[in-house]
């Protein structure tokens, strides 16, 4: 996108973390928002701060395809168009893979995955009407590679990662571009607000939050702006934090021995009882 100015910007997750930062990017920037989460009372905290910006907020749960569908009516209704859709909300959840029940590794990827899904699928028809559009979908540093401990989180994120490079290709000849952003640590709630697997210890939850502060070095609004010129950029990647450059480069130059390179790394100063590695925020 050439400009931001007049745009409508569609944000899920925009009740905290680099959701709201993207909608105090954007704003302004000179684009209207449509802004969605969960969490009403956060959202609406998202909205104060904002000022006289034209922003409407919307409860919706990504996780719910039929919420999602209504969420485009709506926004198609209250500004009659959609230019940009910022696929961010997003969860993490800690617990290895025999500690976690089928029912919670689910949960994540509805929301994570299908989300993500939901949101360009409904807003697709808006966005083809727009003379220039673009879809951002929000993976992770564990989209480029998959720690111990992440793996509903790894999963879903590889996922987006995959479904993104795929809708590209598909919509290179249109008026749409697509981006894919892999955050690295960014400092944000995903960590204390994460769900834990109902076998997982407190020892190893709390492990892994303390392990996310030491880890997690980008603020929220250095991620907006990272984001928001990738968009002006049309850039079809966008890595944020200098641990997502050097996770995609190690995972680059040695796909296979990676991974184990960066458990020893993010061992080092982690408490000494058994870790759960905690998700990276992205939003």
């Amino acid at each position: 996108m050439k400009t931001l100015k007049g745009a409508v910007a569609v944000i899920t997750g925009a009740g905290s973390g680099i959701g709201r930062a993207l909608a105090q990017e954007l704003a302004p920037r000179g684009a209207q928002l449509a802004l969605a989460d969960v969490n009403n009372t956060t959202l609406e905290e998202t909205r104060q701060l904002l000022g006289s910006a034209q922003a409407r907020t919307y409860v919706v749960n990504v996780a719910e395809a039929a919420a999602v569908e209504a969420f485009a009516r709506n926004v198609e209704r209250d500004f009659g168009r959609a230019s940009l859709i910022i696929n961010n909300a997003g969860v993490a959840l800690y617990g290895s893979f025999q500690e976690l029940s089928l029912e919670e590794f689910e949960w994540l990827i509805r929301i994570n995955f299908w989300g993500v899904i939901y949101g360009c699928t409904f807003f697709l028809s808006l966005l083809q009407r727009e003379p220039e559009a673009h879809i951002v979908n929000i993976s992770s540093v564990f989209g480029l590679i998959g720690p111990a401990g992440q793996t509903p989180y790894a999963a879903s994120k590889f996922a987006v990662r995959g479904f993104t490079q795929a809708l590209s290709r598909e919509l290179v000849d249109t008026n749409i571009a697509v981006t894919c952003v892999h955050p690295g640590g960014i400092r944000t709630p995903i960590a204390d607000n994460a769900r834990a697997g109902a076998a997982t210890r407190i020892e190893d939850q709390n492990a892994a939050r303390e392990r996310f502060d030491q880890v997690a070095r980008t603020l929220p609004e250095k991620a907006a702006r990272v984001i928001v010129n990738g968009i002006l950029r049309n850039k079809a990647r966008v890595r944020i934090g200098p641990d997502a450059y050097l996770i995609d480069f190690l995972q680059r130059l040695m796909p296979v021995r990676s991974p184990a390179m960066l458990a020893k790394l993010m061992e080092l100063g982690a408490p000494k009882e058994k870790t759960a590695v905690a998700a990276p925020a992205r939003k």
